[in-house]
């Protein structure tokens, strides 16, 4: 009998996982291998020695006499090389997936892959329920501090979370998760220790030697998690600096190519790389909440009643709101935008110090000047404070590590603003307050959740798993912290745009066409 052996796989994929469909003879007395032999004898030539599951060995029969012995092979990689993870009867090789993902402090999205197109089927995002255990990450990690009961309680938390969005995909497309194959994920250090039930303290205490930057590929199941396969996480550089950096530059690719590229994730912390496929210089510190709405008097999430975007004409504040009923808080974007407006209009100075001569809708509230920006609702002179300085830590990284590697922003060709805060700022609005630099706005570049999109690429090609180590070697890491002079370099930051105007020549002609230049 002639062996047959296919797969639908698209040629440009190379994954997590492969599905082979196979033909093959069973045994007579010329031919009495064994069934395990008999099956890995035809794979070996292209994936070499394969490991073979017990689950798998207790399936062989009758499962392989009672197909004939036409069967499909479901291998996954352990990082390592390749394992059997399943044989199916017939030819099962159309239904191929795999699941990667981004775990956020906050949110954690999910996306499920037809590993034979490639194609994104289907995508979840949902809280991450270590916020019960505090909504800021700091809150968690002193929960858990040298209580292993308690980090098991925060572990079981994030992957209930997961297990929550895999529910949901498992109902909307009527795949089981069980049929999955590996789970690629990236995420912070701090993550990273609590999904695999790490203490997490050492991220924030000196000497900063973590429990791990690089952990090994497990078995899902031995996570808590259905799938077939195994879960890789994207490894990180330091304490501050984790996978879903790394995973934001397998995203963008930047280190491929010539031109000299900056890539910014802002959050809670800020982490920077600067470089092209020659050099990487990569630093981390900490940003601040307020760019996420996190410490504003009236901020909040970007969700259903957020202001996401904000105008000002003739003394009137017009907004968006998301879900387009009525406001209840303001989140990053329409922070920016609101701020950005009322230094254009003369509300605030440079100094982010609020003017009530200018408009009425400047009062005083609560022992302090607010500007109103909805029914209700105001912006505080003191959330300006707080927001100004975390935009100065952002912009103050970019300038420090510019200044450290000898270049300006004529050098650069691409400015990448990543995470869902960068995605729905304005440009004009981000480089007005300074956040952003003042550079022809198509090279300001924003890809969205790079974390997320990294892992998707890995998910379908695991030669990126060579590139991270390689990107691991070559990297040049500064922790902002050590940094003698970074609040110096702060407080010229914390002005509007800049404390020295010429170095946003657009904002500077937009002040004299209204003329307050």
């Amino acid at each position: 009998m002639k062996i047959v052996k296919k797969e639908l796989r698209s040629p440009e994929i190379n994954g997590w996982s492969r599905k082979i469909y196979m033909e093959l003879s069973g045994p007579t007395e010329e031919d009495f291998a064994s069934d395990q032999e008999r099956i890995l004898r035809e794979l070996r030539a292209e994936f070499g020695e394969i490991r073979c599951s017990l689950k798998v060995l207790k399936k062989f029969y009758p499962l392989c006499y009672k197909a004939g012995w036409k069967i499909t092979a479901f291998l996954v990689w352990t990082g390592c090389q390749w394992e059997l993870a399943d044989i199916e009867e017939g030819d099962t090789t159309g239904c191929h997936y795999g699941v990667y993902a981004d775990l956020g402090s906050t949110t954690i999205a999910v996306a499920l892959a037809d590993m034979n197109t490639g194609k994104t089927v289907c995508e979840k995002s949902g809280f991450n329920r270590q916020i019960a255990f505090g909504e800021d990450i700091l809150s968690r990690i002193f929960y858990g501090k040298d209580q292993p009961e308690r980090m098991e309680e925060i572990r079981k938390a994030t992957i209930d979370s997961f297990l929550e969005l895999f529910r949901q995909i498992q109902e909307e497309t009527g795949i089981l998760s069980e049929k999955w194959g590996s789970l690629i994920l990236s995420g912070n250090t701090t993550m990273l220790h609590f999904l695999l039930g790490l203490d997490a303290f050492c991220v924030f205490s000196s000497p900063y030697a973590v429990r791990t930057l690089k952990p090994d590929c497990y078995p899902a199941k031995e996570l808590g998690f259905p799938n077939l396969g195994y879960v890789y996480c994207f490894p990180g550089q330091a304490n501050y600096l984790g996978g879903d950096i790394l995973s934001g530059i397998v995203a963008t690719e930047f280190y491929k190519q010539e031109e000299l590229c900056v890539f910014l994730d802002i959050g809670t912390n800020g982490e920077l790389v600067i470089g092209n496929k020659d050099f990487l210089v990569v630093g981390a510190g900490a940003a601040g909440p307020a760019l996420e709405g996190g410490v504003v008097k009236t901020g909040m999430r970007a969700e259903t009643g957020a202001v996401d975007q904000v105008e000002i004409h003739d003394q009137e504040v017009l907004v968006h709101v998301i879900g387009e009923g009525e406001a209840k808080g303001i989140c990053g974007s329409g922070i920016v935008d609101l701020l950005a407006q009322m230094f254009l209009n003369g509300w605030i100075d440079m100094k982010g110090k609020l003017q009530p001569e200018v408009s009425g809708k400047i009062t005083e509230q609560e022992g302090e000047l607010a500007a109103e920006y909805a029914p209700g609702l105001c912006f505080y002179q003191s959330d300006i404070e707080e927001f100004l300085k975390t935009k100065a830590a952002a912009g103050t990284m970019v300038e420090y590590m510019m200044h450290e590697v000898g270049l300006t922003m004529k050098d650069i060709e691409k400015f990448y603003v990543a995470g869902a805060f960068g995605t729905h700022i304005s440009k004009e609005s981000g480089v007005t307050i300074g956040l952003y630099p003042d550079i022809r706005r198509d090279k300001i570049v924003l890809p969205g959740n790079t974390s997320l999109l990294g892992a998707g690429k890995m998910l379908l090609n695991k030669e990126y798993q060579k590139d991270i180590l390689e990107l691991l070697e070559k990297m040049v890491y500064i922790q902002f912290g050590a940094v003698d002079n970074f609040v110096h370099l702060m407080a010229a930051s914390e002005a509007i745009p800049h404390t020295d105007l010429n170095r946003y020549p657009t904002v500077e002609a937009e002040l004299r066409r209204r003329g307050r230049g």
